[in-house]
């Protein structure tokens, strides 16, 4: 089942669309037009007939093509404020949709590089509503890290695992798709409460008028208790299954939302020792790794205990990942350009790319497996620590406690607790690399 979900999984949220996909941020900027390069670009490709890299800038300056690319020039060099006012221009151009998706989707990535949490989200929620912008896209950019740590971000994933034609349709029918795999029989038994529910209420449809005779009273008058028994019968079968059907209901939802969870930290960036900037993502199969979350005198206390065990817990694929409470309260912003320093980016797979290239586009797996250690650095701090406060609220415990968080082979979250983990403990429930349970959680 575990292989079932992975498979899904890389087929379905890597929300790859060649004809309208982002990429990422401009790194080449001496190309001639932005919108139509081949580079890490920040944007769209956009292919206009109208344009060509040959014609004169002057032809270009009244189109939207011309004020988005003049953007993306702009905020690769730093300059943000003025790349707003370009690709709010465009919008005023009446831009053809993929322009309008551009436009606002790279304003939205400079308001985030602002700090400006609730205008990045309107424009993005424009964009998902509007423009058939893809929610895979805002969860892959790492130039929208310091916007996933906000409110803002949580607000716009819970419209979007809502879903409905307003927002997010896709994603949450992507969500869904998941959801059947790792709970087959939920349709079937959806399927069964309605039958039942609908064979019950034509039966008490039938019963009620002979309640009515029965009461009455008569020679051929049914008699009363038998037929107050099957109404009873009726409607007790209904109450119970339309529960079992909300029931059924509440538990999908707490499933897409764990999804969506899972989903947000496989796309967390950390940095190995060997200084290798990877997502989570690119670690399944090869490593369980243990959150440890608190404050700085508990994780390191634990870090320390943990070095007693390292040989054991190294055969058991354990990977420990610290993050300290109030760390990422003040993300670091890069002034020289728009988005994440050029190695870090190199390191990290390109927006749009299929899930199953993204979990190999680094290196090949014996060389990353060659890099890994016993510990690694978080990327982003903000958004790890609001992962694992969302992660909190789910298993009812008060965001901000000291706690544990250890996770499956697939990526999938194993188990958590509060305080800092037990070794020992540890060392029991997880059976080594090469075992069959193990092979079992791949």
């Amino acid at each position: 089942m575990a292989v079932a979900t992975l498979a899904l999984h890389s087929q379905l949220l890597s929300f790859s669309n060649s004809k309208t996909r982002p990429r990422q941020k401009l790194w080449l900027p001496h190309k001639p037009n932005l919108l139509n390069s081949q580079t890490r670009t920040h944007f769209y490709s956009i292919s206009c007939s109208s344009s060509s890299t040959s014609e004169s800038p002057e032809a270009n300056v009244e189109t939207a093509e011309f004020y988005v690319n003049s953007g993306l020039q702009l905020f690769s060099k730093g300059r943000v404020k003025d790349a707003l006012v370009q690709f709010e221009t465009a919008l005023n151009l009446d831009p053809n949709p993929l322009e309008a998706q551009a436009a606002l989707y790279n304003k939205a990535c400079c308001h985030a590089y602002r700090g400006e949490g609730k205008k990045a989200a309107d424009c993005l929620r424009t964009a998902l509503r509007e423009y058939n912008l893809k929610f895979g896209t805002i969860l892959n950019d790492p130039d929208l890290a310091s916007f996933r740590a906000l409110p803002e971000f949580k607000e716009l994933q819970e419209e979007a695992r809502l879903g409905g034609e307003d927002i997010g349709y896709g994603f949450r029918r992507d969500l869904k798709l998941i959801s059947e795999v790792q709970a087959p029989f939920r349709g079937v038994r959806r399927f069964f409460y309605v039958a039942f529910s609908a064979a019950a209420g034509i039966s008490l449809f039938f019963t009620i008028p002979r309640i009515f005779r029965a009461i009455k009273g008569g020679d051929d008058a049914p008699d009363l208790w038998e037929t107050a028994g099957n109404a009873a019968i009726n409607i007790g079968g209904i109450i119970v299954l339309v529960a079992l059907f909300l029931w059924d209901n509440k538990k999908e939802e707490e499933q897409l939302a764990q999804i969506s969870r899972d989903e947000t930290l496989s796309r967390l960036p950390l940095r190995l020792s060997t200084n290798r900037v990877v997502e989570l993502v690119q670690l399944r199969d090869t490593v369980r790794p243990v959150i440890l979350a608190g404050e700085k005198e508990a994780v390191s206390l634990a870090i320390q205990t943990a070095e007693r065990f390292r040989t054991d817990l190294l055969r058991r694929g354990v990977l420990l990942v610290p993050v300290i409470w109030g760390q990422g309260t003040a993300p670091q912003v890069e002034k020289k350009g728009f988005g994440v320093p050029r190695k870090a980016a190199d390191a990290l797979p390109s927006i749009g790319e299929d899930f199953e290239k993204r979990a190999q586009s680094i290196t090949t797996r014996s060389k990353l497996k060659a890099e890994i250690r016993f510990k690694a650095e978080v990327v982003s701090p903000a958004e790890w620590e609001r992962w694992i406060r969302d992660q909190q609220k789910s298993e009812g415990v008060t965001p901000g406690e000291d706690v544990y968080i250890i996770l499956r082979l697939d990526g999938r979250v194993r188990r958590s607790g509060k305080g800092m983990p037990d070794w020992q403990q540890i060392l029991q429930e997880l059976p080594p690399l090469e075992a069959i349970l193990s092979k079992l959680e791949r």
